[in-house]
């Protein structure tokens, strides 16, 4: 009996481990550089005008403003007391440091904007923008997942690029709806959301790049 107890708890360990590996991988600051390189990779429409150096120099500020500022703002948080962890188990949490990426975002989305970019991609960064902005208005009054948020918005743009221009086969998109499936059942497993918190993150993350792409990319 204690025998299959133990072989039980290490299973739950383990996967309990798969689950929080997962999260971190595919944590929402890593979601928008995530999305415009596969949106770069799987629709020429948006990129193929862009000479390498240009993509490659946009891929790195993307990366500066979207994932390496936001981390650092959230380390300086955390050493200064005004959260309890990197994790931000709390609510309240939550709310200075997504103020701080949608900063960093809009920041994005100037320097965007200033280049060569097909309008598209322009959409597409509303779209991210337009996704933490309501997770931040929620979050003031209601636990949302962020990390669905994140994986939403993701599958959401690039279905818009798919039904816009038709580069790509949907097919293509299964591995990150599997993904998508597994992240959220990871954040129920480690005990982060609830069902509902899951289900509503990730509709709104898919229906902010959705719309901003597919109605906000000129004809």
């Amino acid at each position: 009996m204690n025998g299959a107890n133990n072989a039980a708890g290490d299973r739950l360990r383990g996967t309990a481990a798969l689950a929080h590996a997962l999260s971190v991988v595919l944590h929402p600051v890593f979601m928008p550089l995530l999305t415009l390189v596969l949106a770069f990779r799987l629709d020429p429409h948006i990129s193929f005008f862009l000479p390498p150096p240009v993509q490659w120099f946009t891929f790195g500020m993307v990366a500066v403003m979207t994932v390496l500022f936001p981390l650092s703002s959230a380390v300086i948080l955390w050493r200064s007391g005004a959260i309890s962890s990197l994790t931000m188990p709390r609510r309240q949490e939550r709310i200075a440091p997504l103020t701080m990426t949608l900063l960093y975002l809009a920041m994005a989305l100037y320097l965007l904007h200033r280049g060569p970019h097909h309008p598209a991609t322009l959409a597409l960064f509303h779209g991210v923008l337009l996704a933490v902005a309501a997770t931040l208005v929620v979050t003031l009054r209601w636990r949302i997942s962020a990390h669905m948020v994140g994986i939403g918005g993701l599958l959401g743009g690039l279905s818009a690029l798919q039904a816009l221009h038709g580069t790509f086969a949907p097919l293509e998109l299964a591995g990150i709806i599997v993904l998508a499936g597994a992240l959220g059942s990871a954040r129920m497993l480690v005990g982060d959301h609830t069902a509902a918190q899951v289900g509503a993150g990730t509709a709104l993350g898919f229906f902010s790049t959705w719309a901003c792409v597919l109605f906000g990319t000129p004809a």
